[in-house]
Formats: C-alpha cells, structure tokens, sequence
C-alpha cells in the first residue's frame, strides 16, 4: 500500500506473530505449488481486461508483487495462499477437461465435447469470461460453447455467461443446466439484500485498497472480485435429483444436488467417462464460509458435512482427479478421499463441537475463543481460515441453532451502538481518558483491545480526529496479522475509511439481467422492502394492474405494509386508479425505469382513476443507501 494511504508499518508484535507463523506450519511442503502449476497451458499477453468504454475490470499482474518473500505486514500463511490463488492461465485438469484460473474470483471450467465446450461456472462478469474463452481458444481452437452449466447461485459462478453465450444461442439450443432453485436463489439473494451485501462485499474483498503489502493481498477463496458487466440467462434444464444423469455434446455427467451447503442451491458433478469430480464450491483449499462476512443465510455444516460424505460413497472409487470452482485439483483417488474427508471432518467438527459448548451454556463469543482444531486437520493447509474462518464460522452455527440472543437478560435490550458508546464514554472518564489509555494498550500491542474500547469514542464522537486515528492504526494491526483474507480486507478498509472518509462501493451485483429474472412476485417484494414504514402509517392506497398478457395484480399500501395479490378476491380491495399495459411495461415501471406520470402518455396504455395515487404510491418507497457508514456512526 502506497504512503499516501496513511499505512504504517508493522508493529513488533505483529512482527513477530507473523514470523512465528513460518515456525509453527510446514511452510517446505510444496504439494500445493506443484498442483496450482500443474497442467499450465499458457496465459494471455493482455494483461489488463477491460470493458467496452475502456475501464479496467480485471488487472492480471496486479498480484506480482506476491513472488517477493513475505514482509511483516502480512500473515505468512495468506501470503503463500494469495500467491497460490494469484496463478492466471489456462490449465489442464485431466483428458479433455481445462481451468481458466487467475481471471476472476472464480474458475471458469472447460469441458470438450464432441462438437464443441461445456463452460462450466463463467465468472462473474462478460469481459473476464470472455477474455477466459478466448485464452482457451487461443490453445484448443475455436470450437463453439454447445452447453454451459452454473454449479450454484452465487454471482461468481454465473454473473459472466453473456461474455460465452448469447440469448440467441440458448434460444438456437445450447441448453444452460443448473440446480433446482438455482434462479430464485440467485435473484433473491442479489435484489432483497443486495445494497447492504454490496456495501459489506466492498469491506470483505477489499475493492477500494490500494494492492500491496500494506494493502488488499487477496480473499483466500479468490483474490478478488472484477467489477464488470454482470448478467444472467436463465437455466434451460433443471437438475432435480442426485443420480440424474444429462449428455450434452457427448459429455456424460452425472449429478449430486447438494442444498444448503455452501449455497441454497447447488451441485457435484462426475464426469465417469473421465474419471473427474467437479466439487462446485463445496470442496476447496480452504475453510469456507458458514455465514459470509458479507451477509447471507447461515449455511448448514451439518448437512454439507453429510453430502461430504455422500460424495465419497457415490463417486470415490471412480474418481482419479477433482477439481472445484476454485483452487487447484487434487490427484490421485487415495488423495481425492483424503482430501474430501478432511474437509467433511473440517465442517462436522465445527457443528459438534459448537453444539456441545452451546449446551454447556457457552455464548458464541466464548466458544469462537476455546475452539480449536484437531492437530490432524490444522496441519493440512486446505482447512486452514483464509476465507472462512473457525471464529466466525462458530459463531455461526451458534446463531444458526439459538439466534443472537446469548440467553442473558442484560443483553436483551441493550442501548444501540451510539447511545452505548456515549455512555461508555462517560463512564470511563470521558474521551481523553479512554484514548490516554488505549494509546498504552497499543504500546502494549493490545490491538484488539484498543479497537474494542476506542471503537465507542468514534461513535461517541464521530469527528474526534484523535479516536479516529488510533482506531485506524489499531485495525491496521490486525489486518496485518490475519491469516484470513476477507479479516485482513475488513481491517485495512475499515482503516482506510476511518482515515480518508467513506469510499462507497465499486461494485453491485443488481444488474438488469437479475431484475429480468426475478418473477412479478419477487419484483413486487423487492418493492415492498423499500416503503418507509412510518411515512406510511396513514397512506392507504390500491392500485390494480390489469395485464393484458395476464392475471390482474393488484397493490395495496395500509398501515406501513405493501401487499400485493393477482386475481380477484376478498384481498383485493377497491382500486383509486386503474392501469392496463403488458407485463414488460408493468415491470419497467415497478422497477423505476419508467415514472408512472408517463403512462398517460402512451396510446396502448389506459389509465382510469386518481393517476395521484399511483404518484403518492411511488413517493412512499425509499431509496437504498450503497455507501452507508460502516466504521462509523
């Protein structure tokens, strides 16, 4: 990270932590560099990928600085990591089956065919995928994508299909195969939480840190994310239960769903005819999320440990190779078992052991600092935190079972952030006595503690200069010191935004694509989440929406709450006004690309009734804030 950012270097402690990390784990055990190398094809000599305007979404070199040894600003363990997942090529995996790697986030896996390729998971953006494609082209020729494949509904895994198919090839044939539930989940996860997932996303992946080794080294799972044209074409062929098996172009697959896992929708596939294993995203080199540092629903260690297994049983006797949507593959069937059941006793673990704390009447806070992993699987790198983490991801399933609430009636209603700091303050002798005594806990190479406590003067005292630098000095410490990758992003960005001021955030995973996609009931409930309650208290108004292409829907604001119906009935109410259009009108105008005052204007539109209603119904909904304040008040 450059000076200008307001870095500093590394406390001793820090220092010294870090070194102490090369002493503890078998940093000459170079297994893992040889798999991320195997199979490497060649790499493409643009190294800056860009969108049509220009814009820099993807820099290839931008990791080069991790070939120098480690410095004290960073965990020697996410250094080594970072530098594994920083690798950009082509690769081949096994007989006919290529990884674009080092292009995104994520991998984008190649299958040849018959014909042509099955792209499976395209990134997460056009250009990243189609710089991949054309990489894999440049080496195996231009054959055609005959079938592409989503293995789960994050972003990462489907965002860049426009840059490998367009809809007019889906429309020609090429069939898009994913999980059942795929396209509610990924449309629902990136619209009704989207803008506060978006402003997280920005804390856990570092966007706006300068890359370096004060800086954003990488996230663990992937280095980062690109931040260009994200879009989605819906699936043509569900895959509904495991043992389904699908050809396409030749390719035999045979699927194992596996919900609830690393996402709500997802799945394996084995290719038998090859003797590989795709693990989707439920396998890779590291501890995954249970509960994102971003935001999401609390993922289930149980049953992801089951299909671990479940997995091994069906496929490990014909499996001489598995890969995943990220990382490198694995080897050699006695590997590939190891491999997988360490990660299945890596998940497993956490959920038993979270379980039998939490019925000792241990809080998630308290087991997140006794847990500790068996020796057996600390001494593996492929469990270590560098994207989830045992802290977290305890605390996790601690919420999953029992919520936020730890049980004691003292945190039950407990004063929200600001009005807690400013008493927290008072009572420690008002802002020059805490920070006097946290600028000694941060020579004693407290950093946690000082966070902790200087934490409440920001909020108290949101300009105080003073505050605002230790705290930023002290969570520069501790992203220092994390060996987890999205820790370490949280830390730096926290710093840097205590120093310089909210930097917003670069990316968004609402695109048009995912608006298209969502049905006129998630649209709806996409709208019903952004009424301002309390403005709304007294509003009572009814719009119906007569479809000529369909059933009517009607929307009803009362008592703070939009509520939507189709058809008739007793819940539809009476309508103040009136509107007949096509769906694709009503979608633009629920989706605010066209203002309702417009209607009238158009000849295949009837509007009848109070047109006022339908404008005060607008003025009700709030707009979201992507650059919300996060490390202050």
């Amino acid at each position: 990270m450059s000076r200008s950012t307001g870095a500093k270097p590394a406390e001793p402690g820090i220092a010294e932590a870090n070194r102490a990390v090369l002493r503890r784990f078998p940093f000459d055990d170079d297994q893992d560099l040889r798999d991320a190398r195997r199979g490497f094809m060649g790499t493409t000599r643009e190294s800056v990928v860009r969108d049509a305007t220009g814009r820099t979404v993807w820099d290839l070199d931008a990791y080069g600085f991790l070939d120098q040894d480690c410095p004290d600003t960073a965990n020697p363990s996410l250094w080594r990591q970072s530098r594994l997942c920083s690798d950009h090529g082509l690769f081949e995996v096994t007989g006919g089956i290529y990884q674009v790697r080092g292009f995104d986030l994520s991998n984008m896996t190649l299958v040849e065919g018959e014909r042509g390729v099955l792209v499976i998971d395209p990134l997460l953006c056009a250009e990243t995928a189609a710089a991949g494609l054309a990489l894999y082209r440049s080496h195996r020729g231009e054959r055609p994508v005959t079938g592409v494949l989503y293995t789960h509904s994050h972003v990462d895994h489907f965002g860049g299909v426009r840059g490998v198919v367009t809809d007019e090839d889906v429309a020609g044939g090429v069939p898009v195969y994913a999980p059942q539930g795929f396209l509610e989940h990924a449309v629902s996860e990136n619209v009704y939480a989207g803008t506060a997932m978006s402003r997280r996303a920005a804390y856990m992946y570092g966007a706006a840190l300068p890359k370096g080794e004060r800086g954003q080294i990488g996230a663990g799972l992937g280095q980062t994310v690109s931040t260009g044209a994200v879009g989605l074409i819906p699936p043509t062929v569900d895959v509904t239960r495991t043992g389904q098996t699908e050809t396409v172009d030749g390719i035999r697959m045979v699927f194992q769903l596996t919900p609830g896992t690393e996402a709500p929708a997802e799945l394996n596939i084995h290719f038998p005819d090859r003797a590989a294993l795709c693990m989707a995203e439920n396998a890779t080199h590291n501890l995954h999320n249970l509960l994102t540092l971003r935001g999401a629903q609390v993922r289930d260690p149980r049953v992801w440990a089951r299909y671990l297994t479940e997995a091994i049983a069906l496929f490990a006797d014909t499996t001489d190779t598995a890969f995943a949507s990220h990382h490198w593959p694995v080897w050699g069937r006695d590997r590939v078992v190891r491999f997988l059941s360490e990660q299945r006793d890596l998940y497993a673990y956490l959920h038993d052991q979270t379980l039998r704390m939490l019925n000792e009447g241990l809080t998630g806070t308290e087991i997140a600092e006794l847990m500790e992993l068996p020796p057996a699987l600390e001494r593996a790198w492929h469990t270590h935190g560098y994207y989830g983490s045992v802290s977290h991801n305890t605390k996790a399933v601690y919420q999953r079972y029992l919520g936020w609430f730890d049980g004691n009636p003292a945190h039950l209603w407990e004063h929200p952030p600001v009005e807690s700091a400013r008493r927290y303050v008072a009572f420690m002798g008002g802002a020059d006595e805490v920070l006097r005594r946290a600028r000694q806990s941060y020579a004693d190479g407290d950093f946690r503690w000082v966070a902790q406590v200087v934490n409440h003067v920001v909020f108290a005292e949101p300009d105080n200069a003073e505050a605002r630098a230790l705290q930023a000095d002290a969570l520069e410490q501790l992203g220092y010191g994390s060996e987890n990758g999205t820790w370490r992003n949280f830390y730096l960005t926290g710093a840097l935004e205590l120093r310089h001021g909210t930097l917003g955030t670069p990316t968004s995973s609402t695109s048009p694509d995912l608006l298209t996609a969502l049905t006129l009931e998630q649209l709806c409930d996409a709208l019903a989440i952004r009424v301002d309650g309390p403005r709304s208290w007294d509003a009572d108004i009814t719009v119906r929406w007569n479809l000529t292409d369909g059933d009517p829907v009607t929307l009803r604001l009362r008592n703070g709450v939009l509520i939507h119906a189709t058809g008739s009935g007793p819940a539809v109410a009476t309508p103040d006004v009136q509107v007949t259009l096509a769906e694709r009108d009503l979608r633009a105008v629920l989706a605010g690309a066209v203002p309702p005052a417009a209607l009238t204007t158009r000849d295949d539109i009837e509007v009848s009734g109070d047109l006022g209603k339908l404008t005060e119904l607008f003025g009700h909904f709030a707009a979201p804030d992507p650059d919300f304040a996060v490390v202050t008040p």
